[in-house]
């Protein structure tokens, strides 16, 4: 019977320790000691013995050791991943995560490393993630390596690099091995190969790397013999006199002088019969006075001499300051330099690139914006100054249609068209209403249509509010096209100049495939004349302002996709439309076209110019728009039939 009870007992002991004891258990316990108490001193061959396992479940470990939340069972020094829960533990096997029963508090220890440990054990853990079969674990792990990349890791990161099939997390894997190589590689040839390497990059990271091998240090004197010499500083030119001689004081190395108050001391102890030198002490008024009478001491004998003008330079130049570079290797720090001069030219043109594309972006909008306006204005010469609120009424009508269709994707596609027939009624309506009675009569149209504007502006602050309403894009525009650290793009701002080039296409099949083309060209050019020839310019004028207000609309939604949709947006880009038209020319697609790339080209030089002042941009282009008419007052594109006489 107690046979049988022992048997029992051993039973309920062994099985569950026995599911316990898989490879990664086996291994750890071959370490116990150092895991339960590790120190920085004794734990790396720990760690280096569990990286060379390779297995699979080593990682989940280590996270969990990195994060104290492993324990040690007290009754047989097993390891578990082990859940706090009030005054016990909840166990899982470090072999499977599986459930492996509870543990009171008191019968378990928490492992709990310092944070030398921990970092050591976080170094251990990239060399698992950089092969995990997770790509996120393994981009993870090429992150913390970027941010403190060591030389303990590059012959894991090279032996992870053939097996990598992801081609993005290979080349960043091969960037990363490159990288390390130069600050820590020890073989030149490598790092040589590793520095030519990067003066084809433009990363933020190659400019990093190389920039590390050219640290520098300075010192007094004359180097020592095989010394990697980076420069030796030119007074004046590299290093001022002031800075100069307070580097040259920090190795004691200060210029011999005659201050105030040895000169005074010097006076004083020289005083002889109320004079001084033979110079009256009542004539020593002034500090020009009593340099006088030190400097007949000093030929004198009595006092010693000042120095030289020039003694702090010839100071200087006997106590020669010179950089040394870091690296000891001349052939590595020349390379580096080439590479890096070679690398800054890269993102200098990388940069003029990247401005380009935001001057294109800005162009296509100012287009939008503008070319209903040099429509209207070329037709009718009317000066519209609610043009802006028909932007803002394409911005709302794209706002209203995402209340009602809340897939982003659908809503757009359908407040395109329906910005572009809201606001082109509107036109119509602000058109038969108010400008055909004002006909020719520009300075009441002007009044008219900014009252008009003010009007739109407070009936749209009743109906949605002050506050700025959101017109969200679909995911599919969400993020940006990168090329590199330097050139990027917005999907948005894509989008934006493709519709710009849709339309483009759209207006001028219109104006020289269609009869309405034909007649807008003909008014445009000599309405009297077109009227002559049965054309209604009316008509002609009130088709053209639909036309023009409704591209207003959509570019209102376009700008409402990545700006804020205000009742006040519109008179953002009034100014920068009458700017494209009066630049591009009257009347002429292709010269608000010309005029759009232009404004939109000098806004984004000026900013880069002057990055702290964006106002200035919108000074600077008024002036150069006054300059401009003066040489070409009828604009790039002129229309010339409207001026024959």
């Amino acid at each position: 019977m107690r046979l049988l009870l022992a048997f029992a007992m051993f039973l309920a002991v062994a099985v569950p320790v026995s599911a316990q004891q898989g490879p990664i258990q086996t291994l750890l316990q071959t370490h116990a000691d150092d895991i339960a108490k590790p120190s920085r001193r004794t734990i790396q061959p720990v760690l280096d013995d569990l990286a060379a396992s390779g297995l699979p479940g080593m990682t989940a470990f280590l996270e969990g050791w990195a994060d104290r939340g492993i324990v040690q069972r007290e009754a047989d020094g097993l390891f578990f991943f082990g859940d706090r829960a009030g005054d016990a533990y909840a166990l899982r096997s470090v072999e499977d995560g599986g459930d492996a029963g509870e543990i009171g508090r008191r019968d378990a220890s928490q492992l709990r490393p310092n944070a030398g440990v921990r970092r050591l054990i976080a170094t251990s853990l990239v060399q698992f993630q950089l092969s995990d079969p997770d790509p996120d674990r393994r981009r993870a792990a090429l992150d913390a390596l970027g941010r403190n990349p060591t030389p303990d890791l590059l012959a894991p990161l090279r032996a992870s690099i053939e097996g990598e099939e992801n081609r993005s997390i290979r080349a960043r894997k091969e960037a990363l091995d490159r990288l390390i190589t130069i600050r820590f590689g020890t073989d030149p040839a490598l790092r040589l190969e590793a520095i030519d390497w990067m003066a084809d990059q433009v990363s933020i990271e190659a400019r990093a790397a190389l920039n590390a091998v050219l640290t520098t240090k300075t010192i007094v004197g004359a180097p020592e013999a095989g010394a990697n010499v980076a420069r030796i500083l030119e007074l004046g030119t590299d290093i001022d006199e002031a800075n100069a001689l307070a580097r040259l004081a920090q190795e004691d190395i200060v210029p011999d002088g005659v201050t105030r108050a040895d000169r005074d001391a010097a006076l004083i102890a020289a005083l002889d019969g109320g004079a001084v030198a033979g110079l009256p002490v009542a004539q020593l008024d002034t500090e020009a006075a009593r340099w006088t009478a030190y400097d007949r001491l000093v030929e004198a004998g009595t006092a010693p001499a000042r120095p030289a003008p020039d003694a702090a330079a010839a100071l200087i130049a006997a106590n020669p300051i010179t950089e040394i570079y870091d690296e000891p290797d001349p052939a590595i720090t020349d390379a580096a330099r080439a590479a890096l001069a070679e690398v800054e030219a890269r993102v200098g043109r990388a940069q003029a690139a990247d401005l380009g594309l935001d001057a294109l972006s800005l162009a296509s909008i100012y287009f939008l914006a503008a070319i209903g306006l040099a429509i209207t204005f070329g037709v009718m010469g009317v000066i519209n100054m609610a043009h802006g609120e028909f932007i803002m009424i394409g911005a709302y009508t794209g706002y209203v249609v995402q209340r009602f269709v809340p897939d982003y994707t659908a809503s757009l596609v359908i407040a395109l068209p329906l910005a572009f027939l809201v606001a082109a009624a509107a036109g119509v309506a602000l058109e038969r209403l108010v400008i055909r009675h004002l006909a020719h009569r520009p300075l009441e149209t002007l009044l008219a249509t900014f009252g008009i504007s003010v009007a739109l502006q407070q009936v749209f602050k009743n109906i949605f509010g002050t506050q700025a309403v959101p017109l969200t894009s679909p995911d599919w525009l969400a993020g940006a096209w990168v090329l590199n650290d330097v050139v990027g793009i917005s999907y948005i701002r894509i989008a934006i100049f493709v519709i710009a080039l849709v339309f483009l296409a759209l207006l001028v099949w219109i104006l020289r495939r269609t009869r309405l083309g034909l007649e807008v060209r003909a008014v445009t050019q000599n309405p009297g004349m077109a009227a002559s020839l049965g054309i209604d310019p009316d008509r002609v004028g009130m088709a053209t302002f639909a036309l023009g207000s409704g591209i207003a609309g959509v570019a209102g939604v376009a700008i409402g996709l990545f700006g804020q949709v205000t009742s006040e947006m519109g008179t953002g880009y009034i100014v920068q439309s009458f700017m494209t038209v009066v630049v591009g020319g009257v009347g002429s697609v292709f010269g608000t076209l010309a005029g759009a790339g232009l404004i939109g080209g000098l806004q984004k030089g000026i900013e880069w110019l002057n990055p702290s002042n964006t106002l200035a941009a919108q000074t600077y282009m008024i002036l150069f728009i006054i300059l401009f008419i003066q040489v070409r007052p009828r604009g790039i594109v002129a229309q010339k039939g409207r001026f024959v006489q």
